[in-house]
């Protein structure tokens, strides 16, 4: 990488502007003109370069900013093109190639199922196959929202629908007895190769025609965080997530609370440490915060913020949704509370009316906790 005493002086100098209050879009500006066309990987060794020469990281990080909008403009480039195999539809379709390949081979293996073989080696391509759940949870939580922003909401009132079709049907092989499974895993792959074509054929061309390469950016920078299924992420996956985890927060003023106050990084770190996820929804029914732990137990993602919470859930949920905030709006409840299992855990989803002075509706808040561990407590632990 030439020129970095240069390139070093260029970026220190931006740094002390950034401290007195030079905006991001005016620094990304600067470092393009004075700098040029550098890659990421060429700014994460400038920025170790200052570390190494003793510059404090937390200065650093304040380019964290300006270096995630550089990376937003070169990704914008790359989302001009959807054959490129970094573009989410590229990565959606080589997901789906692998996917293929495995209905494939169960498929073959059916006709030994009358016969009374190969019941496990369907059984264990089943199991793996589950894994199209996390496919299916991106095109719901990134690439549905998108659409609906676009005007087109069709994809999130029908294939979530039949994704969750597909997840009964994921339950139903996996549940059935030796005489039931050939029938229920026969279903399902019929299911899910049936998937596999209204995506590539419908779901897909009418996306590239509604969206945006910025859509497709911001799309790609979310999954970095969720990861794909039976395919290698992109290498500019790790960097996005890198940018993400090390962008700094916006410090601003002290929330102040009747019992207490929060700086906005302490009060992010600490909504994120809960052992719980959270979810608000407000009085208008739009999702306007979710926390971000490390382990949340259902997919959110970015793009559902300004979502209607109708919108974020199944055809098949939505009654029973729309019947609890009724509830809450009109005062005959305060809360609901639900349990499932999923995949071998227990899981507690409760919701909360808000209410302010009055008892005027606020909005409600969804909190769902992982309770497998909780159920087995016994006796006592205590602190000394």
């Amino acid at each position: 990488m030439g020129g970095y005493p240069d390139r070093k002086k260029v970026l220190k100098e931006i740094l002390a502007q950034l401290h007195k209050g030079l905006t991001l879009e005016e620094a990304k500006k600067r470092f393009e003109a004075e700098i040029g066309q550098v890659t990421s990987k060429e700014i994460f060794e400038l920025e170790q370069s200052l570390l190494d020469d003793g510059v404090p990281a937390e200065e650093i990080k304040k380019f964290c900013n300006v270096h995630a909008l550089l990376f937003s403009s070169s990704l914008e480039k790359t989302m001009q093109d959807p054959s490129d195999p970094s573009h989410p539809v590229a990565l959606f379709k080589a997901e789906n190639a692998e996917i293929k390949r495995r209905v494939e081979a169960a498929k073959a293996l059916l006709p030994s199922l009358k016969q009374g073989k190969g019941a496990d080696w369907v059984k264990n391509l089943v199991i793996e196959l589950r894994g199209v759940e996390k496919h299916y949870e991106r095109k719901e939580h990134m690439l549905f929202p998108f659409l609906e922003k676009a005007g087109f909401s069709g994809p999130s009132k029908v294939m979530w629908g039949k994704h969750n079709e597909v997840r009964e049907l994921f339950k139903k092989a996996l549940a059935a007895g030796p005489a039931e499974f050939p029938e229920a895993a026969a279903a399902l792959l019929e299911e899910v190769d049936g998937m596999i074509f209204k995506e590539e054929n419908i779901l897909f061309p009418a996306s590239l025609e509604k969206l945006k390469p910025a859509d497709w950016a911001e799309i790609f920078r979310q999954s970095a965080r969720e990861g794909y299924i039976f395919i290698e992420p992109p290498a500019a996956s790790a960097e996005a997530l890198d940018i993400s985890l090390n962008t700094a927060a916006p410090s601003g003023a002290a929330i102040n609370l009747p019992s207490g106050n929060f700086s906005i990084p302490e009060l992010t770190s600490l909504l994120n440490a809960l052992p719980v996820d959270l979810t608000f929804v407000d009085a208008d029914d739009t999702v306007r915060y979710f926390s971000e732990g490390r382990e949340r137990i259902f997919l959110r993602a970015r793009a559902i913020i300004g979502r209607k919470v109708q919108n974020c859930h199944p055809p098949q949920s939505l009654g029973a949704v729309e019947a609890i905030i009724k509830s809450f709006r009109d005062g005959s409840k305060n809360s609901a509370e639900f349990w499932i299992n999923m995949k071998g855990r227990v899981i507690h989803i409760r919701y909360f009316a808000l209410r302010g002075e009055g008892g005027k509706y606020q909005g409600s808040l969804e909190v769902t906790q992982d309770i497998t561990g909780i159920q087995k407590i016994k006796g006592e632990k205590r602190l000394a």
